[in-house]
């Protein structure tokens, strides 16, 4: 199965795991993004992820439903 990527800047310093999945377009509403996370789906630098609101900084990479998103620093 191929992977898609996708970058995602940063606007602060870190963002949580249920609202990256919202803003990256892979849940529909931030509660949507925790149900991915408690069905295991999502992947952080390459380990699974359980913490729903997880601080996510530039520099992770979050996998989940065959997309891969790169999260990059703001500028």
């Amino acid at each position: 199965m191929k992977v898609r990527e996708v970058d995602f800047q940063l606007a602060g310093e870190f963002v949580a795991l249920c609202d990256l999945l919202k803003l990256a377009g892979l849940a529909g509403s931030g509660g949507e993004g925790k149900q991915l996370v408690a069905r295991g789906e999502v992947r952080v630098d390459g380990r699974p992820e359980e913490r729903k609101t997880a601080k996510i900084r530039a520099g992770q990479v979050v996998d989940c439903i065959g997309i891969r998103i790169r999260v990059i620093g703001g500028e």
